[in-house]
């Protein structure tokens, strides 16, 4: 969100993915996290809070040192807890979050999935789950809020509070709904952000 709480937010499609064109290889996290940075410094919009949404989180907690406009950071249903890094442990807790989702979550995926083929999904995991988040966290020099549902079976309580503390200014914020809580309740993943925003803003 540049420069208010009410500012414009942008929804930023990597590589690879969605409605962007193919990339020229496989990207890693670094990567796309260098893609952000190149993009804001391209759009120029001044003053920005960067937040990512489950491997998301791991793109803009890269993104974040690389910035000189990043204020703050948003963490939501950050991935991958350690307790979880291998695929079959993920795999496990996927199922299981699976459970306490919406029907109809998995079936708008899969077009974007279908699009993506099983080697560039298979890639793209293996790349989060070589991907240290707390690393880059602890590298953060912004202020950060870590966002978790209280049902998420991904990522745990313990390791979103965790994350909070690796810097000065963190802060953990649960709320309804599993790993995907913003599907089904805007209002639980915009107004933290709001909060915090405007938080931002006002000391800026």
């Amino acid at each position: 969100m540049p420069r208010s709480a009410n500012g414009p937010a942008h929804l930023l499609e990597l590589p690879g993915f969605a409605g962007s064109g193919d990339p020229p290889h496989e990207l890693d996290v670094a990567v796309f996290g260098q893609c952000v940075a190149d993009w804001l410094s391209a759009h120029d919009l001044g003053p920005v809070v960067l937040a990512g949404h489950s491997s998301g989180t791991q793109v803009a907690a890269r993104a974040g040192p690389s910035h000189p406009d990043v204020l703050g950071v948003v963490l939501a249903s950050p991935t991958v807890d350690p307790a979880a890094r291998g695929l079959l442990r993920l795999l496990v807790r996927w199922r299981l979050d699976g459970r306490r989702e919406p029907p109809g979550l998995s079936q708008s995926h899969r077009q974007e999935w279908k699009r993506a083929g099983p080697r560039r999904l298979i890639h793209l995991v293996r790349a989060h789950l070589h991907d240290a988040l707390e690393n880059s966290v602890a590298r953060l020099e912004v202020p950060l809020l870590v966002i978790r549902g209280k049902d998420d079976a991904i990522g745990t309580r313990a390791w979103a509070r965790e994350l909070a503390s690796l810097v000065p200014d963190g802060e953990l914020v649960e709320v309804p709904g599993a790993h995907t809580f913003p599907w089904l309740d805007l209002q639980a993943w915009s107004e933290p952000v709001r909060r915090f925003a405007t938080r931002l803003s006002t000391n800026h």
